[in-house]
Parts: C-alpha cells; sequence; structure tokens
C-alpha cells in the first residue's frame, strides 16, 4: 500500500449518494495517488437510486455505511482535501479539519431530493453520477 497516497474527504449531507459516488470513483481511478473517504454532515441511509446506477457501471457500494463527519473531525483525522459535494449552505456547517486541507466544493444536485417516476429519477441520477465522475477526473488531471 502506498503510504504516501493523500486522503481526500468528500462531504455532503447524509453520505448517502453524492460523496459516496465521489469516493468510489477516486479510489477507482487514481486509488495509487489518492485515498478517498466520504462522510456526511448527519449520517443517513444509502441511496438505492444511487447503488443502482453504480452498479450499472460496474462499481457495488451496496455494502458501504455511511459516516459523520463530526466523528471523523473529533478522531483528529487529517486530509489533505475536503471536498464538498452538495449545496453551499449545507457546505458551510463542515468542520475546519486540524493541519493544511485544501477545501473545495463542488455543487450537486441530490439525488434525494429527486421526484418524478422511478425511471425520471434514475436518468437525473444518472447525470449526477456522471457529473460527478468527470469532476473527479478533472481533480486527478489537475
Amino acid at each position: 500500500m502506498n503510504t504516501n497516497r493523500e486522503k481526500v474527504l468528500f462531504v455532503c449531507v447524509h453520505n448517502s449518494a453524492r460523496s459516496q459516488m465521489a469516493e468510489a470513483f477516486l479510489n477507482s481511478m487514481a486509488g495509487d495517488r489518492f485515498e478517498a473517504r466520504s462522510a456526511g454532515l448527519e449520517a443517513g441511509e444509502l441511496n438505492r437510486l444511487v447503488v443502482k446506477v453504480m452498479a450499472e457501471i460496474g462499481y457495488d457500494i451496496s455494502s458501504n455505511r455511511t459516516k459523520d463527519v463530526f466523528e471523523m473531525f473529533r478522531n483528529g483525522e487529517i486530509f489533505s482535501y475536503v471536498v464538498t459535494v452538495c449545496d453551499g449552505a449545507s457546505s458551510e456547517r463542515c468542520p475546519i479539519f486540524p493541519g493544511i486541507t485544501r477545501r473545495i466544493h463542488w455543487s450537486f444536485n441530490d439525488p434525494s431530493s429527486l421526484s418524478g417516476s422511478e425511471e425520471e429519477k434514475l436518468a437525473a441520477t444518472r447525470v449526477i453520477r456522471d457529473e460527478i465522475r468527470d469532476a473527479v477526473a478533472g481533480f486527478i488531471a489537475s
């Protein structure tokens, strides 16, 4: 295991969708350079639509558990990057981690707030998934 990997924490409101996808993408696409984790402002339940659209492209996140960002903060964990993937107001609630942490904010729609039929929600969740994958790829390239 590469011990020189930079630690990246993805944070959203419930750690149920957006941050879980970002964590999976970064660990898969650049796990040799980065160690990605995710957490929520309040741990929630994994979003079943997100589990489904990630499985469609070969990512099994069904056994992931949701985590509380404040627990990580209290444990004194240190991250090179903290990336909020929720709306701006929610991102302001994220704690400031000790050490030299670069904060980045990416705003993505929340899959749990989607409306419409099951197919419409799945289609919209796929769009969010692909936007997150593109953002992670851009992060790796920068």
